[in-house]
């Protein structure tokens, strides 16, 4: 029965893939069933935009749905609501009006949580998912009923039409709200306390989902209002999706760095590239309203460009835990080891992500960033000291954050697929099924594609970027085929030169060790052991030693509780029998924000409990008091 779902959904995510790109290359509709549903009807509509993440979601839906069918064997739950998710996710942005967006929002919302709440491990994750998502829902239903009473429509296009004419403080006050939850649902700090509990709890399958695509929704939703419901909004708007972004790319990066449970690490890196996507974002929300629309473009195109690398990458790697924890049943690092000779398709396109998230060239993370760099560098364009200010931020977050995830991606993939296996599950684990091979492989093909192809991707995002910027022309160039330039001759690169460049430089070494003399044929030795005759995965850097160093230098923030226990024998305290190390951080914006927040609602609750005493006396009490003040009031 699950393969039959599995593939039914491969099938049609295909299609969906199909109708996506031929709106994203200009081929616009509207449908409305006026019946359907109440208060407008079903509303649907494509633009280039729309057609650009229904792609996004049908493509990466696409390999996922077939890794399912061997990873998900045998489910007997959850199928009508992985299909009511991944449909929920191609509505939202179709829909053209406020009640079809909220009811699709709303069930793409309610389906995860589901998915999310199956697995046994993921009770907490889902009450705090369930609490996130439906405060965030909340801001998105009075922010449109507020937009709705504005401009006397539910229709996105009379918005279009009518909301710029709204005064300033009713926009403030919609954008405010709306961006919490669109923000809220991207996982941006420091609203991003369900993405890293929910996204390791789900089945990696879905968990591949929701952080390579689902997120982007938020992202979708922060596009709409900053380019086009509300029109082109204050320069603060900007600034304050700029700011967050920044911080969200470096806080996740640091919280990913210390973190051994490889999927909860993943999560972490969908705040740090959430976060380099609202950089983008933000740098064409300051740029547009004061009058470098030509920027504004560059780097709305970056963020796109990032959007789609990381639905790419990031399912590629979710993908890959998710084949690590079906061969060897743990998420934590610390367990893994030597996974590279029993696993290498596995191992190989693990790599590939890895190599893409990190920003090397080159791959498609690199393309992305790259963009986003040569569009923040050219800020001093805009003669305004504040906003440079700002800007300076942003491309010294960016630089940190790209570096720290290289950084990351070297321990994730040296602790869990080099060196010696440390536990027995590691030691017996097994290569992936057929099904889920192909689909990594799908995967790590799209990154390469995507980034030694970016002379093909660059135009359709340019027209895209283009129409959201009321047609400013995008300062960016394909020369000779294989070459991208950005602003006449600011900058310029060639992923597919790069590429062969490397390709030749390999061909070169291999060549070379062939003219030495060099033998081909095996010798087998035992490693230098620091005196030892045979290598133990004890003698190896574990994923604490590796992090050890970030959190001596990042100690402010990460404010970890150190415990050594050392356990003497009791003739000699000369023999250790054995010695444990735990340094757990701590989270700041549980420690200063939720925690607090979480004492006040309790004692919120305790005075309401008070009040409902249960005696009925007390109740008509009640009664006669607010009759009393209505009458007085009236």
């Amino acid at each position: 029965m699950s393969t039959a779902i599995y593939g039914l959904a491969a099938l049609a995510s295909l299609a969906a893939g199909a109708v996506g790109l031929h709106g994203l290359l200009g081929g616009a509709w509207t449908l409305t069933v006026p019946w359907l549903v109440p208060l407008g009807g079903l509303e649907l509509g494509m633009d280039r935009l729309s057609g650009l993440f229904v792609a996004v979601v049908a493509f990466t839906a696409l390999p996922v749905s077939v890794y399912a069918i061997a990873y998900d064997r045998g489910a007997r739950s959850g199928m009508g609501a992985y299909l009511t998710f991944l449909g929920a996710m191609l509505v939202v942005p179709l829909a053209a009006n406020a009640i079809t967006f909220l009811l699709a929002w709303e069930l793409m919302s309610l389906a995860s949580w589901q998915l999310v709440a199956r697995e046994r491990s993921g009770g907490r994750a889902a009450w705090v998912y369930a609490v996130m998502t439906h405060a965030g829902f909340a801001c998105l239903l009075v922010g449109m009923l507020l937009l709705a009473a504005g401009t006397g429509s539910l229709t996105f296009a009379d918005w279009r039409a009518a909301a710029p004419a709204l005064d300033a403080t009713t926009r403030h006050v919609i954008f405010v709200l709306l961006a919490l939850g669109f923000a809220g649902k991207a996982g941006v700090i420091p609203l991003h306390v369900w993405l890293p509990l929910a996204h390791p709890a789900a089945p990696s399958h879905v968990s591949a989902l929701m952080s390579g695509v689902m997120v982007k929704l938020g992202v979708y939703g922060l596009i709409r209002i900053g380019l086009d419901w509300l029109g082109t909004g204050p320069p603060w708007w900007g600034v304050v999706v700029l700011v967050a972004g920044t911080f969200s790319a470096v806080i996740g990066v640091l919280y990913a760095l210390v973190d051994h449970d490889l999927k909860r690490l993943l999560a972490f890196h969908t705040i740090e590239n959430v976060g380099i996507i609202l950089i983008g974002l933000g740098a064409a929300l300051v740029f547009q309203p004061v009058g470098a629309r030509e920027l504004a473009a560059l780097a709305l195109v970056a963020a796109l460009y990032h959007t789609v690398n990381h639905a790419a990458f990031k399912a590629l790697l979710f993908l890959g835990a998710g084949s690590v924890l079906h061969a060897t049943g743990t998420r934590n690092m610390e367990e893994m080891g030597g996974l590279i000779k029993r696993m290498p398709w596995t191992a190989a396109c693990f790599l590939v992500g890895s190599i893409a998230i990190a920003g090397l060239p080159p791959l498609n993370g690199f393309v992305s960033e790259w963009l986003t760099f040569q569009a923040l560098l050219q800020n001093l364009s805009v003669a305004r000291p504040a906003l440079n200010l700002v800007f300076a931020l942003a491309l010294a977050g960016l630089a940190l954050t790209a570096g720290l995830a290289a950084a990351c991606f070297v321990k994730a993939f040296g602790i869990s697929f080099l060196g010696l296996p440390r536990s027995e599950e590691a030691a017996h684990a097994h290569e992936a099924p057929a099904a889920m091979r192909a689909a990594m492989v799908a995967l790590a093909l799209a990154c390469a594609g995507l980034g030694i192809g970016a002379t093909l991707i660059v135009p359709p995002l340019a027209a895209v970027a283009a129409e959201l910027t009321r047609g400013a022309r995008v300062p960016i160039t394909v020369f000779g085929g294989v070459t991208v330039r950005v602003s006449g001759d600011f900058a310029s690169v060639s992923t597919l030169t790069v590429a062969a460049a490397l390709g030749v430089a390999v061909l070169l070494l291999v060549a070379g060790v062939r003219l030495a003399g060099a033998s081909a044929r095996a010798r087998v030795s035992d490693t230098w052991g620091c005196g030892r005759i045979v290598q133990t995965a004890r003698m190896q850097y574990t994923a604490t030693a590796f992090s050890n160093p970030f959190k001596r230098v990042f100690d402010f923030f990460y404010r970890p509780r150190r415990r050594l226990d050392v356990d003497l024998h009791p003739e000699s305290r000369f023999f250790v029998r054995s010695i444990a190390y735990e340094s757990p951080t701590r989270s700041i914006f549980d420690d200063w924000l939720y925690t607090p927040l979480m004492a006040a609602l309790g004692r919120a609750t305790a005075t309401a409990r008070a009040i409902q005493s249960g005696s009925a006396n007390l109740y008509l009490a009640y009664i006669l008091a607010a009759l009393v003040a209505m009458l007085v009031l009236g």
